[in-house]
């Protein structure tokens, strides 16, 4: 199954991968050398430190290639959708109780953050919106209640 994420997503996937593999990777193997060096393995906490990393280190590894091997890699700037909202697309929206303007891009899972008004696709605010455009209502089911937003803007950025 191909996981959408954008650009910028997928190069700090890249970045991550690289890092672990060029430099957490490394230094661990280093560290449980220097461990391995201090003698007794059975009561060397420092040992079971740096055990305990590695396979932190290698599982987030695989789980990184494994991932990058599925993705497909959407640029919202080559997108043609005719003023639908579709993965990758910023949205500006107003929150129709307070008036309050938030803008948003759909983006991946991997890259959703709320503090930089990334909503990830699988997010409610972001099912409610798929699908719809400039000038709709949309009412986001959430935890918290039903909030209504009218969209103003759908930009492909």
């Amino acid at each position: 199954m191909a996981i959408p994420i954008t650009v910028r997503g997928a190069e700090l996937l890249k970045a991550e991968l690289k890092r672990l593999k060029s430099v957490e990777r490394p230094a661990v193997v280093q560290a449980i050398k220097e461990a391995r060096e201090k003698g007794d393995l059975s009561e060397n906490a420092e040992y079971d430190a740096a055990k305990e990393l590695q396979g932190h280190i290698e599982g987030r590894i695989a789980e990184l290639e494994g991932k990058l091997a599925s993705l497909q890699i959407i640029d919202p700037k080559e997108l043609d959708a005719g003023g639908r909202i579709v993965f990758g697309a910023t949205v500006e929206l107003e929150n129709q109780d307070t008036g309050e303007v938030v803008t948003y891009q759909i983006v991946g899972d991997d890259e959703g953050d709320i503090k930089r008004n990334l909503v990830s696709i699988s997010s409610p605010i972001a099912r409610a919106l798929i699908g719809k455009f400039e000038g709709d209502e949309a009412i986001v089911h959430a935890p918290g209640g039903d909030r209504a937003y009218d969209i103003l803007t759908v930009q492909y950025i």
